[in-house]
């Protein structure tokens, strides 16, 4: 009788260990089954983002590029770099200030010049000197604009449309976003 009882205790034992196993390799083909899913998941999300910035990407080029035809209406090109300049001197309210453009622009500038020191005159109550650099231009690649520098260079403003844009698509992109692919649930923040 003794002998039979350690047989059947030992059986259980045995039985015990072979369900724990299975139970284990169960439990792992779960976890498993779940990482799979997760980064499958993660995978599918990375795409869907990559996807969205380039599209994003695609608008801000074709900005650019609706940008390069702007200067083409000399009318509009016009007040555009006159209110660039006043921006900038205004940005800058130093009494010398050297002004670089594009070669293309250079006599659109002296054209609008006074115009820009008249109203940056109204709006700051103060002088300026205003000396066009026409020596060293802007890349002629860039969509146009103007850089204003004082202080021998040591103070810069960069005015240029692709500044401009720049500086626009850094503020607005959460709008675009949002315009474009609705409302994230995940975000938390909206300063």
């Amino acid at each position: 009788a003794v002998v039979s009882t350690q047989s059947g205790h030992y059986g259980r034992e045995e039985k015990q260990k072979i369900r724990s196993f299975y139970e284990k390799k169960e439990k792992n083909a779960e976890l498993q089954k779940k990482i799979q899913l997760s980064n499958l998941q993660n995978q599918a999300r990375l795409k869907l983002l990559k996807q969205r910035e380039d599209h994003l990407d695609e608008v801000v080029v074709n900005t650019t590029e609706k940008l390069r035809s702007m200067t083409s209406d000399i009318g509009k090109y016009q007040n555009m770099l006159q209110g660039l300049i006043t921006q900038g001197l205004c940005q800058l309210l130093e009494p010398n200030v050297l002004i670089q453009c594009r070669q293309k622009d250079l006599q659109l500038v002296k054209e609008v010049l006074d115009k820009a020191l008249k109203r940056y005159t109204e709006l700051s109550k103060l002088d300026v000197v205003i000396k066009v650099d026409e020596k060293t231009f802007l890349a002629s690649d860039i969509a146009g604009g103007v850089q204003l520098s004082a202080r021998d260079g040591k103070l810069l403003v960069t005015n240029t449309l692709e500044a401009r844009l720049d500086q626009i698509v850094k503020q607005k992109i959460p709008e675009v976003r949002t315009m474009l692919y609705g409302n994230n649930p995940n975000r938390r923040f909206f300063d």
